[in-house]
């Protein structure tokens, strides 16, 4: 074998272990990605799907039963154009205080509230949780 085969084989053998890496690579960051995510979801409470429909028409209940129509929700500025029409400038919506009101109460009103064991966050949870 001459000098430039034995280089152009050891290019090809570098290529693969190239993509061969890129494709370990790959995995591990994938890896990664779903241990964030378990990490991130490892102190959320449970919830079945048909709780979370609740919780969902909860929000939804809160946000219809808002009267969007009163004016006194919003602060409005009023301009003229050049040819005397009046527009609204800008419009504000000052009411979330109330409409977070509304959607919390139908929230909570789905659970029952339990008097925490600790202070310490880690306390509160079940052991069996903590494990996994």
């Amino acid at each position: 074998m001459t000098k430039k085969e034995e280089l152009e084989k050891a290019v090809l053998m570098l290529e693969e272990q190239v993509e061969q890496s890129k494709t370990t690579n790959a995995e591990y960051l994938e890896d990664l990605a779903r241990a964030k995510k378990k990490l991130a979801n490892i102190n959320k409470p449970e919830l079945t799907p048909s709780q979370l429909d609740d919780i969902q028409e909860a929000i939804e209940t809160g946000i219809e039963n808002f009267d969007f129509s009163d004016t006194g929700n919003f602060d409005i500025e009023y301009g003229i154009d050049y040819d005397g029409r009046v527009n609204c400038e800008s419009h504000d919506f000052n009411g979330t205080y109330e409409l977070t009101e509304m959607i919390v109460k139908k929230v909570h009103a789905l659970f029952v509230e339990i008097e925490e064991s600790d202070t310490t966050e880690d306390d509160n949870h079940p052991v069996e949780k903590l494990q996994n």
